[in-house]
């Protein structure tokens, strides 16, 4: 069982910058690929960005490509997603996610979320124009 926290969403403008962590519990982090996910009010959830388990491979959803990037400290059990740039359009809820790919090569990541295996209770980010 893997239990994830998030924290860092807020409120802010346009252009500017926020870092989301998202806390792990148990021995296992390492075994897990992590995921970042959005929702947007009347949308589903939609992929962000990804982490092989190892950290060495990372995958982006077109939207978000140069404007944020994902990494984990398997020291801390903890993923981050550091967004800049932001935009109205980044509003939504973030949830990060885990999947166990020990059975996958270590460079594995999937961007669908019903593969995913545990879930965090999401930080709502706020972007104002």
């Amino acid at each position: 069982q893997v239990q994830l926290v998030e924290s860092g969403g807020g409120l802010v403008q346009a252009g500017g910058s926020l870092r989301l962590s998202c806390a792990a519990s148990g021995r296992t982090f390492s075994s897990y690929a992590m995921g970042w996910f959005r929702q947007a009010p009347g949308k589903g959830r939609a992929f962000v960005a990804g982490i092989s388990r190892s950290g060495g491979n990372t995958l982006y959803a077109d939207s978000v490509k140069g404007r944020f990037t994902i990494s984990r400290d398997n020291n801390k059990n903890t993923v981050y997603l550091q967004m800049n740039s932001l935009e109205p359009e980044d509003t939504a809820v973030y949830f990060c996610a885990a999947d166990r790919t020990t059975d996958d090569p270590p460079a594995w990541v999937r961007t669908v979320a019903a593969v995913y295996d545990y879930w965090g209770q999401g930080t709502q980010v706020t972007v104002s124009s």
